[in-house]
């Protein structure tokens, strides 16, 4: 999110998208996408110093769906919290099947491997 707020602070000087991206060092429609997400979620201004990350990513990210793998018409199931699935490997003697069975639990319908030895989900 620091990149973010240097678009907005850089955008808010006055400078251009082609400047924005030479000083970051990221592509100049990397910095017209993240403009844009800016300018659709009301957030096109400077931000106040009290807006949080999480509250920047909703700006940012709302139109895209209302969580992770619910756009319409792109998944017929739900995709796991990727993030979730990150921080859960990380703690000591997790493995991915035993998030995957916790993912199966909660989403009967998810995605799951379909091999000819295993059980169907």
């Amino acid at each position: 999110m620091r990149h973010v707020r240097d678009v907005i602070r850089l955008k808010s000087a006055g400078m251009s998208t082609r400047e924005i991206a030479r000083r970051m060092g990221t592509a100049p429609s990397t910095v017209r996408l993240t403009i844009r997400r800016l300018v659709r979620g009301g957030g096109a201004g400077p931000l106040p110093d009290d807006v949080t990350d999480a509250v920047l990513e909703v700006r940012l990210f709302a139109s895209a769906g209302a969580g992770p793998g619910t756009r319409r018409g792109q998944r017929r199931q739900t995709e796991p919290d990727w993030a979730a699935v990150h921080r859960e490997l990380r703690r000591k003697h997790v493995t991915l099947s035993i998030v995957w069975e916790e993912y199966i639990a909660g989403e009967p319908g998810g995605y799951c491997e379909s091999a000819p030895n295993w059980d169907p989900c």
